[in-house]
């Protein structure tokens, strides 16, 4: 095989992932602006396939059904990127674990809950309606629920090893705290019902996780 063919073949590939990756962001921003919108029960993947402009059998080729497009949606929405990302793996993780005092690590998980707020808000709040009358969303949102649960036991324990946090709290209480309060309803409710800024929110949660969680709970300097 010349090198000529085995360039323009390489070039082709390329060309080919490229339209891939971006016919997969055009089906995504689609079904998220719909499901946000108008809801999962109410949304068909015909609707979806318009509004990104491809055909139904590009979108399920590309993404899958709409229980695999939700799920692409909520994988994405936490990771920040275009696939799932483990929780280890994350720069906010690899900082509050890095950092050595139990407000230090209030205040990098807070200002990542404010970021991630916007992607993730929304998107929860369709999967929790869908996951009402969808069985497979409902599963969906039992495994996310129970990986927030094992990533706050291990927030608390992290916390915990500070020797900071408060002696009467539990590390279960503490995960159910902060579990609580990075919940998408809790951001819908500050910032977009009350219209709170995502700066203030997350200031927010740095205060009070600080007064709540820490025996010496001063305010930053």
């Amino acid at each position: 095989m010349s090198e000529d063919v085995k360039t323009r073949r390489g070039y082709t590939s390329v060309q080919r992932t490229e339209q891939a990756l971006a016919t997969r962001r055009a089906v995504l921003a689609a079904a998220r602006e719909l499901f946000t919108s108008n809801g999962y029960a109410s949304t068909t993947v015909a609707q979806i396939a318009k509004r990104a402009g491809v055909h139904i059998d590009t979108l399920y080729a590309a993404v899958g059904r709409k229980p695999a497009i939700l799920r692409e949606l909520v994988e994405t929405a936490i990771s920040g990127q275009d696939h799932a990302v483990p929780a280890d793996e994350r720069d906010y993780v690899r900082a509050f674990r890095a950092a050595p005092s139990a407000g230090e690590k209030i205040d990098i998980y807070a200002r990542a809950i404010g970021r991630m707020g916007p992607r993730t808000g929304p998107i929860f709040v369709a999967l929790r309606d869908a996951s009402a009358k969808d069985p497979q969303c409902a599963a969906l949102l039992a495994e996310i629920t129970g990986r927030r649960a094992a990533n706050m036991r291990r927030l608390a324990a992290d916390l915990r090893a500070t020797g900071s946090v408060r002696p009467d709290l539990t590390d279960d209480e503490v995960a159910d705290i902060i579990w609580a309060m990075n919940s998408a309803e809790y951001y819908m409710l500050l910032v977009e019902q009350c219209g709170w800024t995502t700066d203030r929110f997350a200031t927010h949660l740095a205060d009070t996780w600080r007064r709540v969680l820490l025996a010496d709970h001063r305010a930053p300097e």
